[in-house]
């Protein structure tokens, strides 16, 4: 699966049977910075002075394309507009392709008969498990941040930024802030822009502003 996709089933508690409240209303956000982290990784898209800047390629999934799409092939841009840009229709998009892989379940209905609503459940929830763990350990698991694949580096890297609790609570960030501080340095490292792009759409979305 994409980063994205695995960041979106991440962000479902699957105890409690729902998403994690936190990092809800910015999801859109996470789910594009994680597409162009992969973007990056790819080869597709690298940083030139500070600004995304295509390679000419476009990938075959569907999502990363259009993130890609939404970026100049002639002109680098900012980081920090590429994150939210079109972000309201990033996480419809990545839960209808876990849809049709099989990843999920999802139900919809009415509320008191006249408030649609939609419920989310996984298919297979101790895929995610294993998932959430092998994330989780690139910060926990008292590894050296260079040794971590860098897809699970990325993935810890975002949760920690974007404050997805269903992957680290406050409390394992304060207790692992070496490693959390090692494992942001290789993710700045090699995804050179992003982090400061994640937590400005962050703040920004709480302010209410994005």
């Amino acid at each position: 699966m994409t980063l994205p996709q695995r960041l979106y089933l991440l962000s479902y508690d699957i105890d409690g049977n729902r998403f994690d409240p936190v990092s809800t209303p910015y999801r859109g956000h996470l789910l594009r910075a994680a597409a162009l982290t992969e973007l990056i990784i790819g080869g597709l898209l690298r940083d030139n002075g500070g600004r995304a800047e295509r390679t000419g390629r476009t990938p075959d999934d569907p999502f990363l394309a259009d993130v890609l799409s939404g970026l100049s092939p002639n002109e680098p841009g900012h980081w920090i507009n590429a994150v939210p840009d079109r972000e309201w229709k990033a996480e419809t998009t990545v839960r209808e392709q876990l849809l049709a892989n099989g990843s999920i379940t999802v139900v919809r209905g009415r509320v008191l008969g006249i408030f649609p609503s939609r419920k989310v459940t996984l298919d297979h929830p101790e895929r995610v498990r294993l998932l959430r763990e092998r994330t989780r350990d690139a910060v926990l698991a008292g590894r050296e941040a260079a040794s971590v694949p860098i897809e699970d580096a990325a993935l810890a890297a975002i949760a920690v930024e974007g404050d997805v609790w269903t992957v680290f609570t406050p409390a394992e960030r304060q207790r692992h802030r070496a490693e959390v501080k090692a494992l942001r340095e290789r993710f700045e490292a090699e995804v050179p822009g992003m982090l400061n792009a994640i937590l400005t759409a962050v703040v920004n979305r709480r302010a209410g502003t994005s």
